[in-house]
């Protein structure tokens, strides 16, 4: 809430009363009554009309005043104009005291200069400012100045990381006054509370600091559809609402007691806010407790959460340290107390959430998420702007919170973020104080923000198995969802895409085809290729953003497989991979042949040239086929699936010559060139030592397969003559 920063407004008029005590003395002639007065009304709290008054008073002294006392005038007004969020105009009058040298009296005022161009966005000028600032109090602020910089040079990671987050300002829940810090009445997430200084307001009395009325909290209901209604203060009795400022609401697990923060009116300055709780009963509260968290009347306790268990309340304040002597770390912290459940009361005194969370300023708006992570408020970790929103991730079952991280871009923004709170794991609200296409002004609104559906697009193409290059067009392919209605299509259908692939988008409903949480199963087939028995799959299960499926599939031709040439030296089983022939190649044709049509099984060929005996060359055979084996099962290849055979020199192989004349490589026609062309004599008898691909059956079946024959992992040796 804006009233937990009283105390800090109390600080600010001290230092203006020293500040301007300090100039009346060393002026020849005392300022003038209108100064005086305009200085009074500042004083006060009153934003609104000090802003008038010290115009006025600005102007008056015209060139009556000097440098020193204009200045400090133009300060009064940029600084009253900071509390009331009026960036532009408290950049403008800062600005005004650049001009009058008055930093040379306050040189925080390049801070506070750099601060409101970068609310409102203008990195590049805030920058100099900071930089000005470090050259005229060098030791002044160093941390402050330092995360200041920080922040401006991290805020393309935080705004590149472009969120699917999409936000909207509630215009139906939202006044033209402040309305801030949501939260749920009901585990739904239908009616929500939050905090409005609008006219509906109790009583008559202004806030001194807004120029509003007193907080109250105010409820609104929400439909299936997302529509607002029924927009009202939450208690016409007086228990909750009151002449005070009421706000930052937070519920048990049961929805059964309320806290909420209650601060009293800015003329009691010596109070600071507290925290009560009250029975719900139905749509009554009764009972309303204020809890004992603080030693002094003057601390500020405010922003109640609890955890889910019940067992943790966690809260800010500006006190300074605890009754044990335990310091905060700077501005307002973070602070907990932990729940006795055999007194059925609260700890009396606070324990620092520690360094993990608070910082030199200001820690504010706890609150718990669905899935146990803890969201604060901070301008003292590296943000964005001013309040930005953190998150840290629940570790384990207890009550403990670690790696804080900003919720960046669009959650956050150049203005003060905070008061988030979630519906379920897609959407929420949250409190900005953004500009709007439809407000000029950096107000308190809630904000709701959501997950807009994953979109998933589906691509297949199919190929011939073992030649990427090939594309087969007119391909059938059938998707069959997990809990659906199967759909096909072909590849190359041009009313899809273009080219040999097939495409499913959207229909002509809008709706999509690929759905989130779901898995989905395809197939191909087309005539003249082996059924695609194995298929495809692919799952949107989890996927927490969207992706487009490309999926390639292979179809076998129903033909003869001739693999690239595997071939082995003379008289050994070894393969030759070198210029004349790489059977490694071969090889991995044959592996992504297999692994790509896992229903098939093969039987290898190994051949030999006919030099030797027929016994010697038919165990050299048998060795060959073995090693392609070895190769394909060392791969993962199941074995069941592949029958090594020695052919010896059965079955030479044939040869097209250049006149296209076929010839088959016995020995009686290779031996014609034994004295004539040595070389084509040894090449001929390569060509013979050889392994072929025979494909035996597209029916393989894992759980039904008898198992492999162990002998086909030993090779014969030595070789028999």
């Amino acid at each position: 809430m804006k009233q937990i920063q009283i105390s800090f407004h109390i600080v600010f008029f001290f230092i203006v009363a020293l500040l301007t005590q300090d100039l009346r003395s060393q002026n020849e002639r005392p300022a003038p009554k209108f100064v005086y007065k305009a200085e009074e009304s500042l004083f006060s709290g009153n934003y609104h009309a000090s802003i008038e008054k010290c115009e006025k008073a600005f102007k008056r002294l015209g060139t009556r005043g000097s440098l020193r006392e204009k200045g400090s005038m133009a300060y009064n007004i940029a600084e009253a104009n900071r509390n009331l969020s009026r960036y532009e105009e408290a950049n403008k009058w800062y600005g005004v005291c650049v001009e009058l040298k008055h930093f040379q009296f306050i040189p925080e005022i390049y801070f506070y200069k750099g601060n409101m161009l970068k609310m409102m966005g203008d990195f590049p000028n805030a920058l100099k400012m900071y930089e000005l600032y470090k050259k005229v109090a060098p030791k002044s602020m160093s941390k402050e100045i330092e995360d200041a910089i920080t922040s401006l040079q991290k805020y393309k990671d935080f705004s590149s990381d472009e969120s699917r987050l999409v936000i909207k300002v509630e215009a139906k829940i939202n006044s033209n006054k402040y309305d801030m810090s949501p939260s749920f009445a009901d585990k739904k997430g239908k009616v929500i509370y939050f905090s409005s200084s609008r006219e509906e307001s109790f009583g008559e009395s202004r806030d001194l600091i807004t120029g509003h009325k007193f907080m109250d909290i105010f409820m609104a209901t929400y439909d299936d559809k997302g529509n607002t209604s029924d927009i009202k203060t939450i208690d016409t009795e007086g228990i909750i609402n009151t002449s005070q400022n009421e706000g930052s609401v937070c519920f048990d697990s049961k929805r059964k007691i309320m806290f909420f923060t209650r601060c009293p009116n800015p003329s009691k300055v010596s109070l600071g806010c507290d925290i009560w709780q009250v029975d719900v009963v139905g749509e009554e509260f009764e009972n309303p407790i204020k809890l004992n968290l603080k030693s002094s009347d003057s601390i500020s306790v405010g922003h109640p959460c609890i955890t889910e268990d019940g067992r943790m309340l966690i809260f800010a304040s500006d006190m300074e340290m605890n009754s044990k002597g335990v310091k905060s770390y700077g501005g307002k912290d973070l602070w907990y107390v932990l729940y006795d459940k055999k007194t059925k009361t609260w700890e009396s005194v606070p324990n620092n959430m520690g360094p993990e969370f608070n910082t030199f300023a200001d820690e504010l708006f706890p609150s718990i998420g669905l899935q146990g992570e803890f969201y604060f408020a901070s301008n003292g970790h590296i943000g964005i702007g001013g309040l930005d929103i953190f998150m840290a991730q629940r570790v384990g079952t207890e009550n403990k919170w670690s790696d804080v991280k900003n919720m960046g871009y669009p959650i956050n923004s150049t203005g003060n973020d905070y008061g988030i709170c979630a519906v379920d794991n897609k959407s929420g609200f949250f409190t900005s104080e953004r500009k709007t296409s439809s407000s000029s002004e950096y107000s308190s609104d809630i904000w709701s923000y959501t997950l807009p559906p994953n979109l998933f697009d589906l691509r297949v193409i199919v190929h011939e198995a073992g030649n990427k290059s090939k594309k087969i067009e007119g391909a059938k392919v059938e998707v069959v969802p997990s809990d659906g209605v199967k759909w096909e299509g072909l590849t190359g259908d041009k009313g899809k895409e273009k080219g040999k692939t097939v495409k499913w988008v959207q229909k002509k409903d809008k709706s999509r085809y690929i759905l989130a949480d779901k898995t989905y199963t395809l197939k191909a087939s087309k005539e003249g290729y082996y059924e695609d028995l194995r298929g495809a799959k692919f799952s949107t299960i989890g996927m927490d953003q969207s992706q487009s499926f490309l999926i390639e599939m292979t179809l076998l031709p129903i033909k003869e497989i001739r693999p690239p040439e595997i071939r082995y030296p003379l008289d050994q089983w070894t393969f030759i991979n070198d210029a004349s022939c790489m059977s490694n190649d071969s090889l991995q044709y044959l592996f992504e042949l297999l692994d790509q049509n896992q229903n098939i099984t093969i039987d290898l060929y190994s051949h030999t040239d006919a030099r030797d005996t027929e016994i010697h060359n038919q165990a050299l055979s048998e060795n060959r086929s073995k090693a392609v084996y070895n190769f394909l099962v060392d791969k993962g290849i199941d074995p069941r699936r592949i029958k090594p055979v020695g052919k010896g020199e059965s079955e030479p192989a044939t040869l097209i010559l250049e006149n296209g004349e076929e010839v088959t490589l016995k020995e009686e026609y290779i031996n014609q060139f034994k004295l004539s062309d040595k070389a084509k004599f040894e090449q001929l008898h390569q060509i013979n030592r050889r392994t072929t691909v025979l494909i035996t059956s597209t029916e393989f079946d894992a759980n039904t397969a008898p198992p492999a024959d162990p002998s086909w992992i030993k090779y014969k040796t030595p070789l028999p003559r």
